[in-house]
């Protein structure tokens, strides 16, 4: 990917850290961690069970307040979580006249969040009782490499722009639908078609960054498109359970196969139209 250094950046669209109540929903990846998909079904929050530091991130709204062009990306790498932001939150706001700003919110360790207390293993995640974006950034040097991703900045803006989808559908009310159904899991599960569409948002957005190089960022490549799809195939169910379990387990999915994930990613540039997202007219896993 490359950033228009003449775009001004908006860096109180993220902050270092956050501030428990509704089950956070999804983090695109967060589900790959057992212990997250745990607290996912039962309610209560296992993630400390996964160890490491439990020092807890503090809010930091000045944290990026260097990053002010998109030139800044180049001297400041960390730079680059406000130029996706920007760019993610500029589309939606033109394609959703409902679109509320939020925010990005780095964190290291664990943070507290009105979701409850999450840690580093819980991969990016959205929380829809504060309606802010949560990841640690180190989960890019780790953990998405572990499963298999090529990495990149293309491979990162998927993760955040897919917990932005989370974002619209808590917007829109559909995200409460499925919610109010319970906790489900396996292909035709109400809750893959909600990780799916929010793929296919993020593969809309994606688009929208194509056809307007006058953002923050100027360019994508098809390399940047291939390392997107690439990580989305990466954090499918299919994958992620034959790696951490040996064997496949359909009727636990909660996100979808690596293929749908994948194809949906590819649906969302492919049209470039949200109104094609609708992953629950029928089995889409």
């Amino acid at each position: 990917m490359r950033y228009n250094e003449n775009a001004r950046l908006d860096a109180g669209q993220v902050s270092g850290g956050g501030g428990g109540g509704r089950i956070a929903v999804g983090g695109g990846i967060g589900t790959m961690i057992l212990l997250f998909v745990l607290s996912q079904l039962f309610g209560i929050d296992l993630t400390g069970l996964a160890g490491g530091s439990q020092t807890e991130s503090r809010p930091d709204s000045n944290a990026y307040a260097h990053c002010q062009t998109g030139a800044d990306i180049a001297e400041h790498r960390e730079c680059r979580w406000v130029a996706y932001t920007n760019s993610i939150q500029d589309y939606w706001s033109q394609a959703y006249s409902g679109y509320q700003m939020t925010q990005t919110r780095i964190f290291s360790n664990q943070v507290s969040t009105a979701c409850g207390t999450a840690t580093s293993a819980v991969g990016p995640f959205y929380c829809p009782a504060d309606s802010n974006i949560y990841l640690d950034e180190t989960f890019f040097d780790t953990m998405l490499k572990q499963l298999g991703a090529q990495g990149g900045d293309a491979a990162e803006a998927y993760v955040i722009a897919h917990e932005y989808g989370h974002h619209v559908q808590n917007l829109t009310g559909v995200m409460e639908q499925v919610q109010r159904q319970g906790q489900q899991s396996g292909p035709d599960s109400l809750q893959v078609a909600l990780e799916l569409q929010a793929d296919c948002y993020a593969g809309v957005w994606f688009k929208h960054v194509v056809n307007d190089p006058t953002g923050p960022i100027s360019e994508v490549t098809q390399d940047d498109l291939d390392r997107a799809l690439d990580a989305a195939r990466s954090v499918g169910d299919d994958l992620i359970q034959q790696r951490t379990q040996g064997r496949v387990n359909p009727d636990a999915w909660t996100h979808g196969s690596a293929e749908s994930r994948k194809r949906w990613l590819a649906t969302g540039y492919n049209t470039g139209d949200p109104n094609a997202c609708n992953t629950f007219a029928s089995n889409q896993a």
